[in-house]
């Protein structure tokens, strides 16, 4: 039986990584294997390459329009459209400097100090801090966990909402699960949205990173919905271009974009240029790259879910319906109490902490298996090390 043949992201090596000046690379000390914040190690499509090259060379370092460079909405619409179905008008789409800006910015304008703000828990640290570092009061619906993964529990999400409450946050696909909610989940969110006539921020960011289930987005459940919620949408995480930011909000509602921008003003205002540039020739051109990335990563998950499987006693992880982000559960294993701290102890693997994506963290750790097929073994390998030496710590 001939060997599969090598994949380009195979090559990447751990000293060439090492030598990048990134926060993923250097948060640890060098002897850390980083495997924690939502950066791939990658290299970026070549039509982005071309692009940000072209916008080097070119004259297009002033101020660019209040809406944009000519062509960058109108391929987030086209995108939209071909990708999910959802139709847009051109006037729904503002272009900010960022997701979590888009975070901060729709706590500021759709709940005043004192107000309640209702999240699907665990989440994305952001969205507790753009709460509560805004004077708002952040409120947990935990999401419920079934033998096939997280789902909605309705029920904790009605005991959520009190009468102080004026915004769903919203991330989907969720951030850290994986979990793409399906039609029954969103048609149940809706309604409760409606009944308590909420305000929606959706994060829709890893919306382009599926491994199957359909994105349905949220604001195209139906009109009423497209008017309450503003939809945070951009390239930064499928494309790998978190450091060069620029992301998008979307709203059908005139108003309501209205309110969101007056919001932003002063602190979360468009994107640079070069964003932009980089942005359309994503959408427009980056597909190829894409579907071959989204290959490599489902290899990478299967792998790791194989060992989760057969070398990994005690842990367990529900297979992410998107994203490259394993959430990794440790409750049953010696590494329980304090599983990202006690790895980065005992092997010196970097994980994301559970704890910060709330209460229901406890016990877990996130893993991004967007790098090489051989770090990642490494990773698998340092997680059983540390495993087999916590049931000899345990038994003496």
């Amino acid at each position: 039986m001939l060997a599969a043949m090598p994949h380009r992201f195979d090559a990447l090596h751990e000293s060439d990584l090492r030598e990048r000046p990134l926060y993923k690379w250097r948060r640890f000390a060098d002897d850390v294997l980083p495997m924690w914040v939502a950066d791939m190690d990658y290299p970026v499509a070549e039509p982005v390459r071309a692009a940000i090259r072209a916008y080097a060379e070119g004259e297009l370092f002033g101020y660019g329009p209040p809406g944009g460079l000519p062509g960058v909405r109108e391929a987030v619409v086209e995108r939209l459209e071909t990708r999910f179905g959802w139709s847009v008008p051109l006037e729904a789409v503002r272009i900010i400097p960022s997701t979590v800006a888009g975070l901060f910015t729709a706590a500021k304008a759709f709940a005043s100090r004192g107000d309640g703000v209702v999240s699907l828990t665990p989440v994305y640290p952001p969205f507790r801090m753009a709460v509560e570092r805004q004077g708002r009061t952040f409120q947990s619906a935990s999401l419920a966990e079934h033998e096939e993964g997280f789902r909605l529990d309705p029920e904790a999400l009605e005991e959520a909402i009190t009468p102080a409450t004026r915004l769903l946050m919203l991330c989907h696909p969720h951030n850290p699960t994986g979990r793409v909610f399906d039609r029954g989940e969103l048609d149940a969110l809706a309604e409760r949205v409606l009944a308590h006539r909420l305000f929606v921020v959706s994060d829709e960011l890893h919306a382009d990173l599926n491994h199957g289930p359909t994105h349905v987005p949220f604001a195209s459940l139906g009109p009423e919905l497209a008017r309450r919620t503003v939809t945070l949408y951009g390239p930064t995480k499928a494309f790998n271009l978190a450091g060069v930011k620029g992301s998008f909000a979307i709203c059908e509602d005139p108003s309501v974009l209205d309110r969101f921008e007056q919001a932003a003003f002063g602190f979360a205002m468009s994107a640079p240029n070069v964003s932009q540039l980089a942005a359309a020739a994503a959408f427009r051109d980056g597909d190829p790259w894409l579907d071959d990335t989204l290959a490599y990563l489902r290899g990478n998950l299967d792998r790791l879910a194989e060992a989760v499987r057969t070398e990994l006693p005690g842990v367990r992880m529900h297979r992410p319906d998107a994203t490259y982000l394993a959430w990794l559960d440790f409750r049953d294993t010696p590494l329980a109490d304090d599983p990202a701290g006690l790895l980065l102890e005992r092997v010196r693997l970097g994980l994301n902490d559970g704890p910060s994506y709330g209460a229901e963290g406890r016990g877990f750790a996130r893993l991004n298996v967007a790098t090489s097929r051989a770090l990642l073994d490494e990773a698998i390998a340092r997680m059983a090390r540390a495993l087999a030496d916590g049931r000899g710590a345990a038994a003496t």
